[in-house]
């Protein structure tokens, strides 16, 4: 049995100091733990309802600046200051000396190409044949199924429905737009009202589970890679040959060399991303912004194209098929979270697929600077050097 002492205090505001400091204070007894850093915050717990349960206080994650970034976008347009929350020493420096190379080179052009939320409910039948006569009468009735899932939202718009067939099972992939939410829940919900109202119309009912798993929330998946997921987006450059051997200390042909070698290593190791760490800044961006940092699972896939162009410049691209990003709800409206959103003019509504194309901007210089990095024998010594923190 439980030891009722062992239960977590709560009570009927559980969004004041009061109750952080009860919380701390029954923690702090019961473990031993100082939580001294941890009862230090600057905002009011009472904007925390549907961000945090159990509130206690705050990580306080270190955020460092780099940039300018210059983006040449159809959202994001001009020079940029990227805040970037992490602890790992370098990452913020070479990140910026990847923004400083771009920045000479005229800045990196970003397009957004596709956006697509999903929830992929699946349907239960007898046989394969009944389940294949299913998908048949979805593709009739895609418009009042349609009706029944946008009648819970004002931002979300059901695209497509695609199918997949699995022995008596029918996979369904809601595909949904959703404005500058990152649109999960939104569009669980949006999927729960579509299959209430399948199971209501069709005859002889229907049995579902609202998630099949196909949606691979929070997952990486070829299929999110393939049809994407959020946002994919595509941001490019041209690196001239002289600033390329004069800040990175690289020339074209090596580099294209070194392109090829570890595409195949990736191909080799089955990895979702035949770049450098395109997770690293993501994540930091994603801390600082209060994006859902679980998202980086999906976020971080990337396909990176490199052409050695006759002129002797280089072409580099990286393409993040399945990033997912908001610039309202989730924590994007908490106090830190706000403000570095500010820095970059991404606050509020209609500024999503500007993050989005910042991010892939960003993605780029960092793979830029870490491969250039790896060649020009700079990698290991930088870390070496900057990224230690050892005890003084």
């Amino acid at each position: 049995m439980t030891d009722p002492d062992a239960h977590i205090p709560r009570g009927d505001d559980d969004y004041t100091p009061e109750a952080a400091a009860r919380r701390r204070a029954f923690v702090e007894a019961r473990t031993g733990a100082r939580l001294d850093h941890v009862g230090r915050y600057a905002f009011d717990p009472a904007g925390l309802p549907g961000n945090i349960e159990n509130f206690i206080g705050a990580a306080q994650v270190p955020i460092g600046l780099a940039g300018p970034l210059r983006v040449e976008g159809e959202h994001a347009r001009g020079e940029f200051y990227i805040p970037m929350a992490t602890t790992e020493g370098t990452l913020v420096a070479s990140y910026n000396r990847g923004m400083r190379l771009l920045a000479e080179c005229g800045g990196a052009r970003a397009t957004v190409v596709a956006r697509s939320m999903q929830r992929s409910p699946v349907f239960i039948f007898d046989d394969a044949r009944e389940a294949r006569a299913f998908g048949e009468w979805v593709e009739a009735h895609f418009e009042p199924i349609k009706a029944a899932a946008e009648a819970t939202t004002r931002a979300g718009k059901l695209v497509s429905i695609q199918q997949f067939a699995v022995g008596p099972t029918r996979h369904l992939r809601f595909n949904f737009t959703t404005g500058d939410a990152a649109g999960q829940n939104m569009s669980g919900k949006a999927a729960f009202a579509a299959c209430e109202w399948i199971r209501t119309n069709r005859p002889g009912g229907a049995r579902y589970i609202l998630s099949g798993n196909t949606d691979t929330d929070k997952k990486h998946s070829q299929m999110n890679v393939i049809a994407t997921r959020g946002r994919r987006v595509v941001a490019e450059a041209v690196i001239g040959r002289e600033p390329l051997k004069r800040l990175m200390r690289v020339e074209p042909e090596d580099l294209f060399y070194a392109r090829q070698v570890s595409q195949a290593g990736a191909f080799l190791a089955g990895s979702a991303n035949n770049g450098a760490h395109a997770a690293n800044g993501l994540a930091a961006l994603f801390i600082a912004t209060g994006q859902d940092a679980a998202n980086v699972a999906e976020s971080h896939a990337a396909i990176v194209y490199a052409q050695l162009l006759d002129s002797g410049d280089y072409y580099w691209s990286i393409t993040l098929p399945a990033l997912i990003v908001a610039t309202v709800g989730g924590g994007t409206g908490l106090s830190t979270q706000s403000e570095c959103l500010a820095i970059m003019g991404c606050q509020g509504a209609g500024k999503a697929d500007k993050l989005a194309e910042i991010c892939a901007a960003m993605a780029l210089a960092g793979d830029i600077s870490l491969s250039c990095a790896v060649l020009a024998g700079d990698w290991v010594s930088s870390h070496e050097r900057y990224g230690r923190n050892r005890p003084r």
